[in-house]
């Protein structure tokens, strides 16, 4: 963690929302005058998509599974290196994760491959991250001990497998059967790597529809937000101003002590009013740092 370099970070599988979140946070980023460097938990995949295809063959014909969820298909070690650096530095390199065609054209690249390696963005007050692995920790790597606010994007799973298998079939091109395959196939990696990093976020938002979800692999389509509640929990965070989140959003309530639930059409209020303080805070903390005077020492 670093009070002079803060790090933010978003979490949660594939599919989960996170993109909502992304957008309303680049508006709170807006709101109180803060440039951040983006970064996209996919620039960490080892594999191109088609050295990727090939390494998923071959464990396939040995009874094995490699998925974008586990260690063997991202570098976990130059993701918490990259977090270290922008703590101590404000700087680091990144590359890109070109995933189709339009964003492949400018760098005359195919879709599936990485874009060279590039300086972030200079004199930037946060780095935000987006993606699989923000909050991740195994036994050799522990990214989630330099993020300064880790977020969970959390859809009960039968939603999130919703949603997946509508948008890869609809966006992706990808077989229903595929889709369902590799949701079996990912199981032990998401297990294992996804879902202990909400144990560690400082803020859950989990989308409960209250439509039934029961078979998720017969969906016709995805439940909406009206559809929904959104369970908001908080770990690790002092001074919680519940009462005034009940004021202002129409419908919500308290399930715990720590946890908030509000209709799920009043989500990207209810991100904004919970993520701007914490935002704020982060960079009042930041510039209080940078304007600090140098202490002269007695010779």
């Amino acid at each position: 963690m670093s009070d002079k370099h803060p790090i933010i970070a978003i979490t949660g599988s594939s599919g989960a929302g996170t993109t909502t979140t992304t957008n309303a946070i680049k508006h709170i980023f807006r709101s109180v005058n803060a440039t951040a460097a983006f970064v996209e938990g996919d620039s960490f995949h080892r594999f191109t998509r088609p050295e990727m295809d090939k390494i998923r063959r071959e464990a396939v014909q040995t009874g094995k599974h490699i998925s974008y969820f586990g260690e063997q298909a991202n570098d976990f070690g130059a993701l918490e290196a990259l977090f270290a650096e922008y703590g101590a530095t404000g700087n680091g390199k990144v590359r890109q994760y070109l995933h189709t065609f339009d964003e492949a054209v400018p760098f005359n690249q195919l879709p599936g491959t990485f874009t060279p390696y590039q300086d972030l963005e200079a004199n930037t007050d946060m780095l935000f991250y987006e993606g699989l692995h923000g909050g991740v920790v195994t036994a050799t790597h522990d990214v989630a001990r330099h993020v300064d606010l880790l977020i969970g994007m959390v859809p009960i799973i039968n939603l999130e497998w919703i949603q997946k298998l509508i948008r890869d079939t609809n966006e992706r091109g990808h077989s229903r059967e595929a889709v369902m395959s590799s949701i079996v196939n990912s199981m032990d990696d998401y297990i294992q790597h996804i879902t202990p990093q909400f144990s560690r976020t400082h803020i859950n938002f989990q989308r409960v529809p209250t439509v039934d979800t029961s078979n998720p692999f017969s969906a016709k389509d995805i439940p909406s937000l009206d559809e929904s509640f959104v369970v908001i929990r908080f770990r690790g965070i002092e001074d919680v101003n519940f009462p005034y989140y009940l004021q202002m959003i129409d419908g919500s309530f308290m399930s715990r002590i720590n946890t908030l639930v509000v209709p799920g059409g009043k989500m990207g209020l209810a991100m904004e009013l919970v993520l701007t303080p914490l935002i704020r805070d982060l960079l009042v903390k930041k510039r209080a740092l940078e304007n600090m005077a140098p202490v002269s020492l007695p010779i």
